[in-house]
């Protein structure tokens, strides 16, 4: 046997020792490291308990937000239709679907306006076909339609008002408001009628007397008629200016328009002596509005030029394009108008005219609002006058008030 002290014996025992300490210090080290582990195990379970509460919380708070949301929605008197991006139906509240009718989740938007909406005379203001409003007798149902901004998804909102019963009580207002002013038109319109009707009345009086001659008779039947006529013209005035007419909508081109103000005023200012310009810078536009009615405005600006310049003078008429309006500018060289009378031009009644009705300009301005528009006056004593009507491109018609 060999001895157990040997130098390779004592040389293995203190490797062997050697290991076992270096085993000692790893396995230390390991506990050390599997602590740190546990500890960061349990901090990062705890950590995520709170997140789970946090989102709990959240989504139990969203769940009360989103049944808040879906309660308003419900209980809203406004319709909402929510659009998804090909423009379809994806949700509605039960105020739109009483407006609209149900069964519309899944539509095209295109379709529902195509089948169930008629367009009116108002931007974003719709009929809707075969649906009356049983609060307001014989009334269609109209709404008013808004939407929002396309999202990045391209969704889209649209907010749905029912404006029937307020459109039907602002018709009532309009119809109230033409009751008064006849009745406030009445005193004058009296006055007015009162100077024809007695010169009438005398010179049919006058028809009577067995002592005239024939040529003599026959000039007081021509002024009876005459004072008749302006009667019949007055009262024409009156009804159009207090009862107004309901619009007739349609495209007319203004190239169009200045060819047949044209045919129909010049011969009448070639018969006065005068001289009539038109200058014609519209660039073929086209406006959707009542051509009767602007027509008839500018025929009467026109009449206002003939009537206020001398024989020779120069009418002009011209229609520019300015921004976003069309400009109708009536020019004549006569004697002007004062800055003081310049101001009452536009109230019903007045007159600077022994033949006029006083009717004439409150008519025109009453037909250019009605269009959106406006009448400006530009005019000095002994220099002149002009008459500027702008419509907006956009132009849409209501009610002649």
């Amino acid at each position: 046997m060999s001895d157990v002290h040997s130098p390779s014996v004592v040389v293995d025992q203190e490797q062997l020792k050697l290991a076992f300490a270096a085993f000692n210090e790893a396995s230390e080290q390991l506990s050390g490291v599997y602590q740190d582990l546990q500890f960061q195990v349990e901090q990062l379970t705890y950590e995520l308990a709170l997140a789970n509460g946090e989102l709990h919380r959240q989504l139990a708070a969203k769940e009360v937000l989103s049944q808040k949301l879906t309660m308003l929605l419900n209980t809203l008197p406004g319709g909402v239709i929510a659009l998804d991006a090909n423009t379809c139906i994806e949700q509605i509240n039960p105020a739109a679907s009483v407006m609209l009718g149900d069964s519309l989740v899944g539509m095209s938007w295109q379709s529902i306006i195509d089948e169930r909406l008629i367009p009116t005379a108002v931007a974003n203001e719709w009929k809707v076909k075969g649906n009356s409003d049983e609060t307001v007798v014989n009334t269609e149902r109209r709404i008013h339609i808004e939407s929002s901004p396309v999202d990045s998804a391209g969704r889209q909102i649209l907010l749905v008002h029912d404006i029937t019963e307020a459109h039907a009580l602002q018709e009532q207002v309009r119809r109230n408001q033409r009751l008064t002013s006849m009745g406030e038109m009445a005193a004058n319109l009296a006055h007015q009628l009162r100077t024809p009707l007695s010169s009438a009345l005398l010179y049919a009086s006058h028809l009577g007397n067995d002592a005239l001659t024939s040529d003599e008779r026959q000039k007081f039947a021509a002024k009876t008629i005459e004072r008749i006529k302006h009667l019949e013209h007055l009262t024409g005035d009156m009804l159009r200016f207090v009862k107004g007419e309901a619009a007739q909508l349609e495209s007319v081109k203004m190239s169009a328009l200045l060819v047949e103000l044209r045919q129909v005023v010049e011969p009448q200012i070639k018969h006065a002596g005068m001289y009539f310009v038109i200058h014609d810078n519209s660039q073929s536009i086209s406006l959707v509005t009542d051509h009767k009615a602007l027509c008839g405005a500018l025929i009467n600006l026109l009449e206002n030029a003939i009537q206020a310049s001398d024989q020779g003078d120069e009418i002009t008429l011209s229609c520019d394009l300015v921004r976003d309006d069309v400009v109708f500018t009536v020019h004549d060289n006569g004697s002007g108008i004062d800055h003081a009378l310049r101001e009452r031009l536009f109230e019903p009644f007045f007159t600077t005219r022994s033949e006029g009705t006083g009717l004439g300009l409150a008519i025109v301005r009453a037909v250019i609002q009605s269009m959106g528009g406006r009448v400006e006056v530009n005019s000095e004593p002994n220099a002149g006058s002009e008459f500027i009507i702008f419509l907006p491109k956009n132009t849409s018609v209501t009610d002649c008030v």
